[in-house]
């Protein structure tokens, strides 16, 4: 069978069960080292991973220096990138629209909290230990995205996304009206996350580092770090694989990608569940940090949020993904801290910061789409190759 070059990975055939087929291919990048042909540039190999390196090292430094806003602004920011990176999969790399993103990160959060939090006379609740509920938590998130996978395998585009809106209704109303499981209108206390006697976002048993104290602020810091590092890492390597492949085959045309004997409804559950999955992730990570939630948080324009970060980062992007989540969850509440020096907003106006938010990277959307549709992980590479460009001319 004929190779297929598709949006710069080159696929040398798929087989019957629609996996991709190992094969010989030819580099389809521009300046790849090929036969008669210049090389890449000295050092550019290692360009990616000492900037990863240094980026890494910056962001395990920020709570040395950082006080507490920005660091519970930065921890938000990082749970709700795990989310974003689900929905991207999805979204930027299958062609699936989903509008049920908030559905299943309220899963994953009232989940975690229905395990962990012990029986009481008006709450329902398993009381396992907190580590476990969260890991189970999960599993319920991806089980739930299984169970309407076989929907979504079926349906694409804005056909998957009005289908979706169904789960989000359903949600909200299950969420006010069984209060036993989510506490109504009021919500729920969310039990802190345990090992043993360690605090994982607390401030017992006392620790340092470098001299700093490691209180609840540092800690919610590094625990969303690190979670995020591990799913995106993990989204890599799955975009990278054979199924990340397929995925990419079934976004540039599924007709193509059938007759390659990719099974595209399997595909495309696959990623629904994946995609719920992370969402789960999100979804604890959140009520861990929020400490009591509410349902209210829960609904359509949470979804909607998700959508804005994934296409003002750029829909097939990972670090796109991360960059619009930081962008979207952050707005709001730096804008609540520094409302007093924008003419004409305050917080307790209606004209506040949320609303100037949503304005605000709903007008970044619209302009994204008109004239970068790849979003903001497009800009910036076509920054580094300009830069890299001058460099290249700049004379020795």
């Amino acid at each position: 069978m004929s190779d297929l070059n598709l949006s710069g990975t080159t696929v040398s055939g798929l087989s019957p069960s629609g996996t991709v087929a190992s094969g010989p291919s030819v580099p389809s990048v521009p300046g790849s080292a090929v036969k008669g042909g210049a090389g890449p540039a000295p050092g550019a190999r290692w360009r990616r991973p000492v900037a990863a390196l240094g980026a890494g090292v910056i962001l395990f430094a920020i709570p040395l220096y950082a006080d507490r806003f920005w660091l519970n602004l930065g921890a938000f920011a990082f749970a709700a990138a795990v989310g974003a990176i689900g929905l991207m999969i999805l979204l930027g790399r299958v062609g699936q629209l989903s509008l049920a993103h908030s559905f299943f990160l309220a899963v994953g959060a009232y989940g975690y909290i229905w395990l962990a939090s012990p029986a009481s006379e008006s709450t329902w609740g398993l009381g396992l230990p907190t580590l476990p509920a969260a890991v189970i938590a999960v599993v319920l998130a991806g089980l739930a995205g299984l169970a309407f996978s076989p929907l979504a395998g079926r349906l694409k585009g804005i056909y998957l996304g009005v289908a979706s809106l169904a789960l989000v209704f359903i949600g909200q109303h299950v969420l006010f009206t069984a209060e036993p499981l989510t506490g109504g209108y009021n919500g729920r206390e969310v039990p802190p996350l345990t090992v043993g006697a360690f605090q994982v976002l607390g401030s017992e048993p006392g620790l340092s580092l470098f001299g700093v104290p490691l209180r609840q602020a540092e800690r919610m810091w590094y625990t969303a770090l690190i979670v995020l590092i591990l799913a995106t890492v993990f989204a890599v390597l799955v975009l990278r694989s054979r199924v990340g492949r397929a995925f990419a085959a079934i976004r540039d045309g599924e007709v193509h990608a059938a007759a390659l004997g990719v099974r595209v409804a399997h595909y495309r559950s696959v990623a629904f569940t994946l995609s719920s999955v992370y969402a789960g992730i999100a979804g604890v990570l959140l009520a861990l940090l929020f400490q009591r939630v509410v349902p209210e948080y829960w609904d359509l324009m949470l979804s909607l949020e998700y959508l804005a970060m994934v296409v003002i980062g750029g829909q097939a992007s990972v670090a796109g993904a991360v960059a619009g989540a930081v962008f979207v969850s952050s707005l709001p509440l730096l804008l609540q801290r520094y409302s007093d020096l924008v003419p004409g907003m305050s917080a307790t106006s209606d004209f506040g910061p949320a609303y100037v938010a949503q304005i605000l990277y709903g007008t970044l959307v619209v302009a994204i789409l008109f004239y970068e549709p790849k979003g903001l992980a497009e800009v910036a590479r076509r920054a580094r190759r300009a830069l890299g460009g001058r460099a290249a001319s700049t004379p020795r």
